[in-house]
């Protein structure tokens, strides 16, 4: 891999981890207080609206990359048997992911409805 394409990762990552933070805590502390769970059923609802959920979104948000990065590099070099190579199995394992990642989310949204209807 040359620098080029290794800087413009790096780079990437350092944007997303330093801009996660601001993203996350954007509401303020006041909507962090109006959802200040009472029982174990909001617990359970805020545990996936503040924790998992920017952590599937983050993962999804990999995976989207890591599907365009092999798409860019199967495109550009098209005439380069083992650049192809790369860059299918790159789209591939970036579509294995986002299919994982919304797996995922759906399992967590079936979880919390279950609860949601025990407890309620």
């Amino acid at each position: 891999m040359s620098k080029a394409p290794k800087d413009f990762l790096y780079f990437l990552l350092s944007s997303v981890v330093y801009a996660l933070p601001l993203t996350l805590l954007a509401g303020g502390e006041a909507k962090l207080n109006a959802n200040a769970p009472t029982d174990a059923t909001s617990l359970i609802n805020n545990i996936g609206t503040f924790v998992l959920n920017p952590i599937i979104l983050v993962l999804f948000t990999v995976a989207f990359v890591v599907f365009i990065w092999g798409l860019v590099v199967f495109v550009s070099h098209l005439d380069n048997e083992e650049s192809r190579g790369t860059g299918g199995k790159h789209m591939i394992w970036g579509i294995i992911g986002m299919v994982i990642m919304v797996g995922v989310n759906s399992i967590i949204a079936i979880i919390q409805n279950t609860i949601a209807q025990l407890g309620g």
